[in-house]
């Protein structure tokens, strides 16, 4: 019913935030007994719910985080080994060999996208929407679990309270049994006023067996919200929490519901999901607008087709030769003269053509700039754009439940205040009341005035209106903290 308070503020105050003095006292305080704030850590720690959300906060943090890269260019690098026999174009020469040919092929290229509709800025912000109201969600999860641990907490503090007014209820009916069994004795009261007194006794010690039973219960309630065996023994650092002021509480309803709504994480979260909602459908549309993208690579590969050895220049120049020929002449006086050739050849020398040297000689690059216009896609665009509309229609109406689902709770919480403010204020002045109607009765039936059937009903009226009146200021004390929580005050006071 009660969801989603602030986490900051229910680790630090959550019902009774420790003073100064009580932290001291924490320090040493004795072994199994925790503090509120020992219980909620717990709770939080082992819970499997809590560690789930916090999963997938991290899911959606590292999705987010990589969205933001594709704004930066893809690179990638690739290799292959083959093997070829028979007639085969050979990779160095592109010709046809008649041999067995094994090549090696490397690549390393790049791309980046120059333009896409927007959609890798739309994906950013979209993944962020989603990480976002996935840590209100996880916030949300932490308070609700918070707030479990925190009633159940002041369960065990109310029962605990709850067994000391039954024990003094006993101790004093035992006194009452103690000396009027003296009296009887002596004569001056009729023995069915003691027999009466040890059934009030009886009734107030099976009622001090229900306080602790009760007790135990409400431990074991605590205890499985912190994830512990039931077996565990465990004890509660007492809230000292004050008698309540019934003054009225200082906001309306619209003042705290509108304040709620300001700060629960789960109303962020919803508003953060129609936001997300909005950015999806100009994704949607960015599917159907032009694709721009550059993308380049260097390329090399080697093939043992090729020649072992090649000449190579030494840089320092060129060498020019007259070279006769061995096939072209002319006749001179009937003899045949070698025409000759004046070549010019670069300086250098012949070499081994070993692996790394093909590669460097057959290194290429290339770049390339894509533009894709989509045309007709069998209205693919046009239909998710429509689903996108739709799921942000969605997304409203939940955060209209979410809106309607937090008034609901102020109001009732309101309403559970101001009850539990009348019952308190009632049971008060019954117990006064009591208490003198009671007095009255003892001193009556000390000098025999009333009979003991008259005596027990004075005195179980007045125990049972101290066992109300504890429940009742504990009942108005968490209801006036609920409305705290919602307009997001601290909760250390009481």
């Amino acid at each position: 019913m009660f969801h989603s308070l602030r986490y900051s503020a229910l680790v630090l105050a959550l019902f009774g935030g420790m003073t100064v003095s009580q932290a001291q006292q924490n320090v040493s305080q004795p072994a199994n007994t925790y503090s509120l704030e020992d219980c909620i850590r717990i709770a939080l720690e082992t819970n499997p719910q809590v560690k789930q959300s916090e999963i997938t906060v991290q899911t959606n943090g590292n999705t987010y985080e990589q969205s933001k890269w594709q704004r930066w260019p893809s690179i990638s690098f690739s290799a292959s080994q083959g093997f070829r026999s028979g007639r085969n174009i050979d990779p160095f020469t592109n010709q046809f060999v008649q041999q067995n040919v094994s090549s090696n092929n490397y690549q390393l290229g790049g791309q980046v996208t120059l333009f896409s509709g927007f959609q890798i800025s739309n994906n950013i912000k979209f993944n962020n929407a989603n990480y976002q109201a996935s840590a209100k969600d996880l916030e949300a999860t932490r308070n609700d679990i918070m707030l479990n641990v925190a009633l159940s907490y002041l369960q065990v503090v109310t029962n605990e309270e709850l067994i000391m007014v039954a024990q003094r209820q006993v101790d004093a009916s035992q006194l009452q049994v103690e000396r009027t069994a003296k009296l009887v004795e002596a004569g001056t009261l009729a023995e069915s006023n003691l027999l009466d007194l040890k059934s009030q006794l009886a009734n107030d010690e099976l009622s001090l067996v229900n306080a602790q039973n009760n007790l135990e219960s409400a431990k074991l309630n605590l205890k499985q919200y912190m994830n512990m065996p039931g077996s565990e023994v465990i004890n509660v650092v007492k809230i000292p929490v004050k008698d309540p002021t019934m003054q009225a509480y200082d906001a309306s309803i619209q003042e705290i519901y509108e304040t709620a709504l300001n700060n629960l994480p789960q109303m962020k979260a919803a508003n953060m999901r129609i936001e997300a909602s909005k950015i999806n459908i100009d994704l949607a549309r960015g599917a159907g607008m032009p694709t721009l993208t550059l993308n380049g690579g260097v390329y090399t590969a080697y093939s043992s087709a090729a020649p072992k050895q090649r000449f190579v220049g030494d840089g320092s120049g060129n060498t020019t030769i007259d070279v006769p020929s061995t096939t072209d002449y002319v006749m001179i006086d009937n003899k045949q003269v070698p025409i000759i050739q004046r070549v010019t050849a670069p300086n250098g020398s012949i070499q081994n053509f070993r692996y790394f040297n093909q590669l460097d000689f057959n290194r290429n690059s290339a770049i390339n700039l894509n533009l894709s216009i989509p045309i007709f896609n069998n209205f693919r665009t046009k239909y998710n754009v429509a689903n996108a509309k739709l799921q942000q229609k969605t997304y409203e109406y939940q955060a209209q439940q979410v809106q309607l689902t937090i008034r609901k709770n102020v109001e009732q919480a309101y309403i559970d205040m101001t009850n539990a403010a009348k019952r308190y204020s009632a049971t008060a002045n019954q117990v006064r009341a009591l208490q003198e109607t009671f007095r009255v009765a003892q001193v009556r039936f000390d000098v025999g005035a009333i009979n003991s059937v008259e005596y027990n009903i004075a005195k179980a009226n007045l125990d049972r209106a101290n066992g109300n009146l504890v429940q009742t200021k504990y009942d108005y004390v968490f209801r006036t903290k609920i409305l705290d929580f919602y307009m997001n005050r601290p909760l250390s006071d009481f």
